[in-house]
């Protein structure tokens, strides 16, 4: 390593800190980090450690195919194996886009060295016309005032411009910003990591920071198991909560748990959500972005607006308790942030949905949805995979109306393979030229969380793992009682065990024969589980029992 330029002082017993980092040209959302890493050496050298960058795949929601859950895993893997086998004392993850924080955070939980993240930070707002814009979020909305003749396609392609122009993640309350505030929430990043512009100079202050913290953090030896325990886990549930999050942080928060060995279930996000309304107003499930929310105080000012309902006494990377950092914050602009007493709704989180439909569960995000199909019956448009509902969901003849419900089948974790983000199916094109905007949507696959709506999702089990999504025929009723937390087909049970009878269409089919795909396809849990693979649940620790050298 002395031919990389680093003179014989630096090997005297200083701790090692390893760079994670998910930079690639390929991911928009990272393509700054590797500049944030040399402000988090900058750090590292200041403390007395020694910095050693190295890379992880990068998971760029926008261009991984077929989806880029299908490979959270596979870079949870490869972090986990690149820190227990190389020589380091302490990480620093480095990780935006949606996929690559939960991802890099799993790998190295099995780990369980001390660790920092550095999130990329989101992009600024958008711009149009002189309005804010929202990337993903306006992009439905453009998308679908295109097709129903209320927008020309040059305007759309002129509003795209505006909406990304800088580095950075989304910065409407999509996954990537619902991560990095959830790690914020846990503790295993310093103050304000969530909301400060990937672009911002503050940022990079930070990653200096967080470049020193991680040195005293390995001379403490306070490892990642020391910072998340079930408490924090419990914040971070709360804090979603508050700030409308991505329906996909429950998967991942339930994978990053079960690494831990932390006892967390689907139903901890509806028991421990359930008192806590929606104080942030953010897109979508409100009007402002993510600079907005920086400017107005962060997730801190959250902490302390939320108070008693979250666990004081949390251990952070920082060095202080949530308490401290939550009685340092402030909220400059009650717009955004709103109190307790004003809440931009009482609806928050998500109601996790149970019946004949869902056995183990099914997911609806009420902030998001029209209040009043929160409670709804109607009949079953089916769609037996996504092409078939690409076929069908435009033509004319389709026998759907607003009080129809749309049912994709084949998206979940095996049947897709990946669970791709296509829950929330855009309207027929019919139903939107007369106004339509919203109607119920069931499927076993995830959505965007920039995307809005009545979906429900992450049916389990799954079609393809034969779950009774797969028995749902054109013209079923439906029932959805969302305050009750009901999910129903109005098939009896007689019927049904007659179709299963029938079922082979949807009996697991492996769409590919090697590599990673097989291996995934073969070993991946269900969405109630978090969709990790079955033999990467648990920890094999930082221990290495031979040597080569």
């Amino acid at each position: 390593m002395k031919s990389e330029g680093l003179p014989d002082h630096v090997f005297d017993g200083r701790p090692v800190i390893g760079i994670c980092n998910t930079w690639s040209e390929l991911t928009p959302c990272n393509a700054h980090l590797r500049d944030i890493a040399e402000h988090v050496k900058r750090g590292v050298w200041e403390a007395g450690g020694l910095p050693l960058e190295f890379p992880a795949m990068s998971l760029g929601e926008t261009q991984m195919r077929p989806t880029a859950m299908l490979f959270r895993n596979l870079l949870a893997m490869e972090v986990e194996e690149s820190i227990r086998g190389n020589p380091i004392d302490g990480v620093v993850l480095l990780g935006g886009c949606d996929k690559t924080t939960p991802g890099q955070m799993m790998g190295a939980a099995s780990v369980d060295l001390p660790t920092i993240v550095v999130s990329s930070g989101p992009m600024l707002n958008g711009k149009y016309r002189g309005k804010d814009i929202g990337s993903g979020t306006d992009v439905w909305k453009f998308s679908e005032a295109v097709r129903a003749g209320d927008m020309t396609l040059s305007d759309f392609m002129a509003a795209e411009s505006g909406m990304s122009r800088s580095a950075g993640t989304c910065m409407t309350m999509g996954t990537a910003s619902t991560m990095a505030s959830l790690v914020e929430a846990l503790g295993l990043s310093l103050p304000y990591n969530a909301a400060l512009p990937a672009v911002d100079g503050r940022r990079r202050t930070l990653a200096h920071m967080s470049g020193r913290a991680i040195v005293k953090l390995v001379r403490e030896n306070t490892r990642m198991s020391d910072v998340l325990s079930r408490q924090s886990f419990e914040n971070a549930i709360r804090i979603h909560a508050a700030i409308g999050g991505s329906t996909n942080a429950i998967l991942h928060l339930l994978a990053l748990a079960g690494r831990l060995g932390v006892p967390l279930s689907l139903d901890d996000f509806d028991v421990l959500g359930r008192d806590v309304p929606l104080l942030v107003d953010l897109m979508p499930s409100g009007r402002f972005l993510m600079e907005d929310f920086c400017y107005a105080g962060g997730i801190p000012a959250v902490m302390r607006e939320l108070d008693s309902l979250i666990n004081r006494d949390c251990l952070t990377v920082s060095g202080e308790t949530v308490a401290a950092i939550a009685a340092g914050a402030e909220c400059t602009n009650r717009e955004v942030i709103r109190t307790m007493d004003q809440p931009v709704s009482l609806s928050s989180g998500v109601w996790v949905l149970r019946g004949n439909l869902c056995p183990q569960g099914a997911i609806i995000k009420p902030s998001a949805a029209t209040p009043s199909l929160l409670k709804h019956r109607g009949r079953a448009v089916v769609f037996e995979s996504i092409e078939d509902y690409k076929a069908r969901i435009d033509d004319p003849s389709l026998n759907v109306d607003e009080n129809s419900i749309l049912v994709l089948k084949g998206c979940g974790p095996k049947g897709y393979p990946g669970m791709p983000e296509v829950g929330n199916m855009a309207l027929p094109k019919k139903l939107l030229e007369r106004g339509v905007r919203d109607m119920v949507r069931i499927s076993d696959a995830r959505m965007s969380g920039t995307a809005f709506g009545s979906v429900i999702l992450h049916v389990a089990p799954e079609a393809a793992a034969g779950g009774t999504l797969a028995l749902v025929r054109q013209g079923d009723d439906i029932l959805l009682d969302g305050p009750n937390r009901r999910l129903e087909l109005l098939v009896d049970d007689s019927e049904l065990a007659r179709r299963r009878k029938h079922l082979k269409k949807y009996q697991y089919q492996p769409l590919y024969s090697r590599g990673w795909a097989k291996l995934y396809c073969e070993t991946v849990q269900q969405a109630d589980r978090g969709c990790d693979l079955d033999f990467l649940v648990g920890a094999s620790g930082d221990m290495v029992e031979r040597e080569s050298h």
